[in-house]
């Protein structure tokens, strides 16, 4: 469940979409992510289909996920972590955001950088 007290005040304005939504407008393509408040370039992510994608942080090699979606989340299994990275797809004035669904971790992303160019990394898997 989502509690307003976990979102910092530049956030608390916003309408929650669901993880299917926010897949709709993303798969196919491949985004940047900017940390809301310093705008630092996060990494880059290509969305494969709506269980694949594969990511990029700036300078470093690719690294290929699962996607699933529980309890309104949406959560990537990467090769290199031992558990899903979840997130809350939001909107906030015009804007897509994720928020990471940790307890005491307030991490805003804004989703930008719309591409149709695929991020070129070796030996995609296709399931």
């Amino acid at each position: 469940m989502f509690c307003a007290a976990w979102v910092p005040a530049a956030a608390v304005a916003q309408t929650r979409i669901s993880p299917e939504a926010f897949l709709d407008a993303v798969v196919g393509k491949t985004v940047t992510f900017h940390e809301l408040t310093s705008g630092m370039l996060v990494g880059t992510e290509e969305f494969l289909s709506p269980t694949r994608s594969v990511w990029r942080r700036e300078g470093e090699g690719c690294v290929y996920g699962q996607i699933t979606t529980p309890d309104g989340k949406l959560c990537f299994l990467y090769d290199t972590e031992p558990g899903p990275v979840c997130w809350w797809p939001f909107e906030h004035d015009g804007r897509l955001l994720v928020r990471i669904a940790r307890l005491g971790d307030g991490e805003i992303q804004e989703v930008s950088g719309f591409s149709e160019d695929g991020l070129d990394c070796p030996s995609v898997p296709i399931s």
